[in-house]
């Protein structure tokens, strides 16, 4: 296994006397797919806000690339390198997929307000690259026939992919992904599962996916964390929390 560069531990969320996640602890390798699954209630998509800030933390760290950011504002946190997606679609639906995506990727641009209003070299550059990386998007998406339609005529499965890219757009190094297959028919979720891989091997992204789909993480998971009541029940492959006697007993509530 890839040593770790993203690492959570001891991380716990309080709400008043109710604890949300308890101590939970994992760590991800650099270029891994490690699924978060659990029955609902299990606190999967608290642990998603917890790491990115917007939920604070009762107590615990959160490490990514050696350095602590469970105090990090949120913007600080997508600055270091971590882009997320949500299980309700979040998108400028009267904005094209071509500008949804441009938003998506304007969080990574760097000039600073002066270099912006001279429109300096270093400005020009940034601009380059960003189309230059909205259209890899595109590609990698195969969203080029929806490039200038607005978000709001497009069926709910294009949507989803809309905002895959646009997280992608903003060239994570970790991406979380909150229930991506969600909605999704079986013929749209075996094409995420493709695109999971590409974003795996091609552009050597770190994902952390919170998902129900139990055929799409046998598909994409290096491993798998398996969440129950707020704490980590166990963590393993696919094929190993599968048969986990403890998992199938949380899923069937007995």
């Amino acid at each position: 296994m890839n040593a770790a560069f993203f690492e959570v531990e001891r991380l716990s969320l309080s709400f008043g006397g109710v604890k949300a996640v308890r101590d939970v602890s994992f760590s991800v390798g650099a270029g891994e797919i490690l699924a978060v699954i659990g029955p609902n209630g299990a606190g999967k998509t608290s642990l998603l806000n917890l790491i990115t800030r917007v939920f604070d933390a009762s107590s615990g760290s959160i490490r990514f690339n050696g350095h602590e950011i469970s105090r990090l504002a949120r913007h600080d946190v997508v600055r270091q390198g971590i882009a997320r997606t949500f299980q309700n679609i979040e998108l400028f639906e009267g904005a094209t997929v071509l500008e949804n995506l441009l938003l998506g990727r304007h969080r990574a641009n760097h000039g600073n307000f002066f270099s912006q209003m001279f429109n300096l070299p270093s400005v020009q550059r940034a601009e380059a690259h960003t189309r230059e990386r909205v259209e890899d998007v595109v590609r990698l998406l195969d969203l080029a026939a929806f490039r200038h339609r607005p978000v709001a005529e497009l069926p709910y499965g294009v949507r989803k992919v809309v905002e895959l890219g646009r997280a992608l757009a903003a060239e994570p190094q970790l991406l979380l992904l909150d229930e991506p297959a969600s909605g999704l028919n079986p013929e749209e979720t075996r094409r995420l599962a493709y695109w999971l891989e590409d974003i795996q091997t091609e552009l050597g992204v770190t994902v952390v996916m919170v998902e129900h789909d139990m055929s799409l993480v046998a598909a994409v998971a290096n491993r798998v964390v398996v969440m129950d009541q707020g704490q980590v029940l166990t963590d393993g492959t696919p094929a190993q929390v599968q048969a986990d006697p403890r998992v199938i007993a949380a899923y069937l509530g007995t």
